[in-house]
């Protein structure tokens, strides 16, 4: 088989790309480049430059590279930039798709991994997030994976797709320092960016009703990420047609946000510096922990990196790129 790796060359699908590598697969890269970096690919690697809102363009690299099945991991991923740009947003995740799937369809590729994501929840008031918990977005980005969610169970049902929709929680970490993050949108690069500036991390609340009122999020090494990827590529070679599962991608545990700005100042020598208690931001959830048992079920897949691990090989990465 090849798989076609819409996004390979940004920080998630460059690691997706290293881990089907790894476990024996066959790849081209198919990347618009507005975020990802061309040299992000592995040597050797095809990288076809194009955007999946281009028929003609799936149409040929599907044709000439003999691509039997996709992971798609292309797309727009900012909550804030989506509530300023939802056309955007819409155009780009979910007539995307659309198009992705016209093209599969057309060309007999049954096997679709999709990248979504945990904002499909909102605000869930559970201990742990299980893929039955309603979906209830908050943002127009949230939106537009789950009306992407929508979209394959319907594809998968009409023509006999197998599909695997991947529900992300917070991503971090780098596998090599050179693939680090290079978007400060998230909770460790932007204390490392504090940091750097000379000031100190802020946290967003701190009377949230968790042990030591802070946000709680389940924090998962983007290493995990990439091999729950191939777990769901390999699962679907065998799988019958329709098969279409909807998974979790976590660890199943929780951390504060105080725990972790306190990791972090301890990884990056700065335990002296005291972190600045700012107002809550609208929208953010006190908890959001995945329940991982039924990606364990059907993929015998569970994360094997810890958040030490996503600190260390994180500030490894922004290191190198503020040297």
């Amino acid at each position: 088989m090849t798989w076609m790796v819409t996004g390979g060359a940004g920080y998630i699908g460059a690691h997706v790309v290293r881990a089907m590598l790894a476990g024996g697969q066959q790849v081209v890269v198919f990347d618009d480049l507005s975020t990802g970096r061309a040299d992000a690919v592995p040597d050797g690697v095809p990288l076809v430059t194009g955007t999946v809102l281009d028929r003609e363009a799936l149409d040929t690299v599907i044709r000439e590279h003999g691509v039997t099945g996709v992971v798609h991991v292309a797309g727009k991923k900012q909550v804030g930039e989506s509530v300023e740009r939802p056309l955007h947003y819409y155009k780009e995740n979910v007539t995307g798709l659309e198009v992705l799937l016209e093209a599969m369809v057309a060309a007999g590729v049954e096997r679709l991994v999709f990248s979504s994501s945990a904002a499909v929840y909102g605000m869930p008031d559970v201990d742990l997030v299980t893929e039955t918990t309603p979906c209830a977005p908050m943002s127009p980005y949230g939106e537009t994976k789950l009306v992407g969610e929508w979209l394959i169970h319907a594809a998968a049902r009409a023509h006999g797709l197998r599909c695997a929709s991947l529900r992300y929680f917070n991503v971090a970490g780098a596998a090599a320092p050179e693939l680090a993050d290079a978007g400060v949108f998230n909770l460790i690069p932007m204390v490392f960016e504090r940091l750097e500036a000379g000031g100190s991390p802020r946290i967003f609340g701190d009377d949230y009703a968790t042990e030591d009122g802070t946000c709680v999020r389940d924090y998962i090494h983007v290493e995990d990420i990439a091999s729950a990827h191939l777990a769901a590529a390999r699962r679907l070679e065998s799988a019958e047609p329709g098969t279409d599962l909807t998974l979790n991608i976590g660890r199943g545990e929780g951390s504060s946000v105080r725990e972790m700005v306190d990791r972090i100042l301890k990884v990056t020598g700065h335990e002296d510096t005291v972190a600045e208690v700012a107002p809550r931001r609208p929208g953010d959830p006190a908890r959001v922990v995945a329940s991982a048992d039924r990606i364990r079920r059907e993929l015998d897949w569970s994360a094997r990196y810890g958040v030490d691990e996503m600190i260390e090989s994180a500030w490894q990465g922004w290191r190198l790129r503020h040297p």
